[in-house]
């Protein structure tokens, strides 16, 4: 399966892969029903061993997985059923290959911490461990259970083959929520400067100790030695301006003369990109700012992902919610690369990635499966299968 494609030719891994003791696959050579959570552990290193060489050196995985509680006498008890891509078949019914003993180093009702057990032993075995991400689930599954909370979030995590990767954090930046009175500039209240709190300017940013770029824009104001003469000819210090003594920074004033900022913009923290300072001309300091915007309707994405489990009737399990794969896809893959899926199940990782103009590569163990995802694909593409590849085999996914 995997070991047919060549090195280096997929952008990024998105996945679920299955959960420890949950289900069972109906195939031979299938992941999840391993006597004990090491074995389980050590097949899904192996698998993203491979999924790492297909990788191209600037690649991602995205990996969801979920948790279980170590119970007696039928296995662990998987948490929330959704295991996107996997039929709802309880091991404890279907598997009596299966040990009535609880795993060892675990009690009865542990929970026993897969998600992170995986995510460390990939950190060992060369990965980046970038970020954990939790989803969390509006309509979790309901429990019956009265000694702890209804699990409602399961983990997502980031991680890559090199330190320095490809990661669009513009293609999936999120809306501000920007409370309280706001300014035109971006910037909300004003300055607290020797007791008094003062208004904001437009086009200046302020900080504890004063602004940081003039009035008006800056417009006039020269910078050097040679420019501190004609600076104090054009008025006095606006209260509440940084009249620190001494040269100072850039665009800060000073008693014996002021400076204009040598640039045109600055970096906000949660931003990729420089922001331009309203009123000065872009590029006229760094001609590669030019295209910098002034953005404060957006930020960079955070790490809670809010995303409903969302059903497919023809699978009869919850797959892989589009909208929780979507961001992977468009920030892990540029328009036009490849998308990977070792455990492809319903294929929603391939329906996702073509509506978002990347190519797909899903692998699926069972045949009956593979040809679900390839109708379900058709059937909102017409031209679907012909960009889909599926591979599947009654071998293990590795």
């Amino acid at each position: 399966m995997m070991r047919t494609l060549p090195d280096q030719s997929v952008n990024t891994c998105v996945t679920s892969p299955p959960y420890f003791g949950l289900r069972d696959y109906g195939v031979d050579g299938q992941i999840g029903l391993e006597e004990t959570p090491a074995e389980f552990i050590a097949r899904l290193v192996e698998v993203f061993r491979e999924v790492r060489r297909v990788l191209r050196d600037d690649g991602t995985a995205w990996v969801n997985m979920g948790d279980s509680y170590a119970s007696k006498p039928n296995g662990p008890i998987g948490l929330g059923g959704h295991n996107a891509e996997a039929p709802h078949v309880a091991v404890r019914t279907a598997n009596a290959r299966r040990s009535s003993q609880i795993p060892m180093g675990f009690k009865h009702k542990d929970l026993m911490g897969m998600p992170w057990r995986l995510a460390f032993a990939l950190q060992d075995d060369g990965w980046y461990l970038r970020q954990d991400i939790i989803w969390h689930k509006p309509n979790p599954m309901p429990e019956s259970t009265r000694d702890r909370c209804t699990k409602a979030h399961e983990y997502l995590f980031l991680l890559s083959k090199s330190r320095r990767y490809h990661y669009d954090s513009d293609a999936i930046r999120e809306p501000a929520n920007l409370t309280g009175k706001g300014s035109a500039n971006g910037f909300r209240g004003g300055a607290y400067v020797n007791g008094s709190t003062f208004d904001n300017a437009e086009g200046g940013k302020r900080t504890s100790t004063g602004n940081t770029v003039p009035p008006n824009n800056g417009v006039g104001w020269g910078h050097g030695t040679d420019a501190k003469a004609r600076n104090r000819s054009r008025g006095t210090v606006p209260t509440g301006w940084d009249t620190s003594t001494g040269d100072g920074g850039h665009g800060a004033y000073h008693k014996d003369g002021a400076e204009r900022s040598r640039r045109n913009s600055f970096k906000r923290d949660d931003s990729k990109r420089e922001q331009a300072i309203p009123g000065q001309n872009k590029g006229t300091h760094r001609p590669d700012r030019e295209e910098s915007s002034w953005d404060i309707e957006t930020r960079n994405k955070r790490s809670v992902w809010t995303v409903a489990t969302h059903a497919f009737k023809e699978a009869h399990f919850a797959t892989f919610p589009p909208d929780l794969i979507r961001p992977c896809i468009l920030a892990g893959a540029p328009r036009g690369g490849v998308v990977l899926d070792p455990f492809g199940g319903a294929g929603t990782t391939s329906l996702v990635s073509m509506q978002e103009g990347r190519r797909s590569i899903i692998c699926e163990l069972n045949p009956e499966y593979a040809e679900m995802a390839r109708r379900r694909i058709n059937a909102a593409w017409l031209d679907g299968a012909a960009q889909m590849d599926v591979f599947h085999d009654s071998a293990p996914a590795a």
